[in-house]
């Protein structure tokens, strides 16, 4: 149960470096461009204390608003009293990575788009480009091929004493 309710209270593990990745910042950290519009995660770095975001941002997921010198603006949904509000933090460019979450739409897109390029040219045929859920497999019968299916039984408890 916590006793202290403090800013940076019941992060110990949260804001904690991976292991062996301790040490001195790399420095493609501050070489990494952002632009308006791009999706970044928000990931503390608890040796910089500046700039840094408030507990309840680690790990989120946001868009950049502003680019400044030294810090990137973001805005990131938050959950108040069931409302999801869209609140506009500015986080050090150290708090900051370059988010993952868009390569597969990215991909996905360009793939159709290679597709409906080579239908147009006439080189394949006309297929559905949207997404499909993999759906249950086919009923099948199984052939016994001439042996008959055994029973079985459970065995009776006995008492080795």
């Amino acid at each position: 149960m916590p006793h202290s309710f403090g800013y940076r209270a019941r992060t110990r593990d949260m804001f904690c470096r991976p292991f062996r990745k301790s040490g001195v910042i790399k420095l493609s950290t501050y070489l990494t461009t952002f632009k308006r519009g791009d999706y970044v995660d928000i990931k503390a770095h608890a040796a910089v204390h500046k700039g840094m975001p408030f507990k309840h941002y680690h790990g989120r997921t946001g868009i950049v608003f502003n680019v400044t010198k030294r810090a990137v603006g973001v805005r990131v949904n938050k959950e108040v009293n069931g409302k999801v509000l869209e609140k506009r933090i500015h986080v050090r460019v150290e708090h900051v990575i370059p988010s993952k979450c868009r390569l597969g739409h990215i991909a996905r897109v360009k793939k159709n788009e290679e597709i409906k390029k080579a239908v147009r040219a006439g080189t394949q045929e006309k297929v559905s480009l949207k997404r499909s859920p993999i759906l249950p497999k086919p009923a099948y019968f199984v052939d016994y091929e001439g042996t008959e299916p055994e029973t079985i039984q459970p065995v009776p408890f006995s008492d080795l004493m």
